[in-house]
């Protein structure tokens, strides 16, 4: 009896309990509060674009592929993306140095790689040497000491950049050389300039049969300082020779810029008065040349000025029916050069395979295919 009033007295405090438990709103304790639900993300406006896809990771994007990498308009600052904090392409660390960069090509090319460089998050110094070896070297080592990733080079004396670097590729730092074929890089980007003087010289050599008879005096602005130059001047000087056989060169000194050439030309001018015809290496004597023949007081339709670059002072000579009759355009303009610089660095700081050696298109802008270039 004991036993079952026990249960009993059990079952009824149960009852009890559940009792209170359904007066009081259910269970003891109470569920946790779920957490509210997100608003759901404003609509993007309909004029808003859509989030470029992210290169894989070791994907090597040339400038034209990857829109944040294509070369800035000239004068533009860094490219946006990199100045928005939006994500670092490559952030490469690049040493450049040329020979001189009071030539316009080689400036204005460094200038625009710069802003590449620059603009996709990486690090970018140039220098020139003054075509001192001894200074290149120095440049050379000092890129080496502050970690670079890759040399890019104009060298001064080929042979004596090629320690150094050796010295470089050592420490796992890739090489581009711009027009020269050296041992120790692992691209090449190249000219022959040889016969990248052949043409100019042709280009000049129909022109004074065209306009002369085949007969007149010519003066040639090389630059032997550098043996690739020295190379494009005897290809100028050979060409003349034999297209336009009775044609004779007269005066022959080095410029490398237009101050060279106009100083160079007021001399030759006044040596030799009958002068019709300057064929120069590139487009800084070029244009000094041009300046030089205007203030002669001479009649310009006379004269011819034959050259390689088209800078854009050239076609603007050209546009104006000043004395710059042809210059033969090498792989393009500045922001032409550092978009294809760009491209194949790019490529070596991601490790792809790259040609060891790239030979850079010849294209001679007359006033038949001006309107093609300039401007442009």
């Amino acid at each position: 009896m004991r036993t079952r009033n026990a249960s009993a007295l059990t079952v009824a405090a149960a009852a009890l309990l559940f009792a209170l438990a359904a007066c009081s709103g259910g269970e003891s304790q109470p569920p946790q509060a779920a957490a509210p639900a997100a608003p759901p993300a404003p609509a993007a406006p309909a004029d808003t674009p859509a989030a470029p896809p992210e290169t894989p990771a070791g994907t090597a994007a040339s400038p034209a592929e990857t829109p944040s990498a294509m070369p800035p308009a000239a004068g533009d600052a860094a490219a946006p993306a990199a100045a928005e904090g939006a994500k670092v392409i490559r952030p490469m660390k690049v040493g450049m140095t040329v020979q001189d960069l009071s030539n316009q090509i080689w400036a204005g090319s460094c200038d625009a790689l710069e802003k590449l460089v620059v603009g996709n998050g990486g690090e970018f110094t140039y220098l020139d040497c003054k075509s001192n070896v001894s200074t290149q070297v120095g440049q050379i080592e000092n890129f080496v000491a502050s970690g670079v990733d890759i040399i890019v080079i104009q060298p001064a004396e080929a042979n004596a950049v090629e320690a150094p670097l050796a010295a470089a590729r050592a420490k796992g730092i890739k090489v581009y050389c711009w027009d020269e074929d050296i041992q120790n890089a692992d691209l090449s980007w190249l000219i022959d300039n040889y016969e990248l003087g052949r043409m100019i010289g042709q280009q000049a050599a129909e022109w004074i049969k065209a306009n002369h008879g085949g007969k007149a005096e010519v003066a040639i602005l090389d630059y032997p300082q550098l043996e690739i130059l020295l190379k494009r001047g005897n290809g100028i000087a050979d060409a003349i020779a034999e297209y336009a056989p009775e044609a004779v060169v007269v005066a022959r000194d080095s410029a490398i810029n237009p101050t060279e050439g106009m100083s160079k030309t007021e001399t030759f001018l006044q040596a030799h008065p009958d002068i019709r015809v300057v064929a120069a290496i590139g487009g800084g004597g070029a244009v000094g040349a041009n300046e030089a023949i205007k203030g002669s007081g001479k009649p310009i339709g006379e004269f011819g000025v034959f050259a390689a670059d088209a800078t854009p002072e050239e076609l603007e000579a050209m546009k104006n029916n000043e004395a710059v009759r042809m210059s033969i355009l090498i792989t393009g303009g500045p922001r032409e050069i550092a978009a294809e610089i760009y491209k194949w660095i790019s490529l070596m700081y991601d490790n792809k395979p790259v040609e060891r050696k790239v030979y850079r298109e010849l294209i001679p802008v007359t006033p038949a295919n001006l309107d093609q270039y300039y401007g442009k």
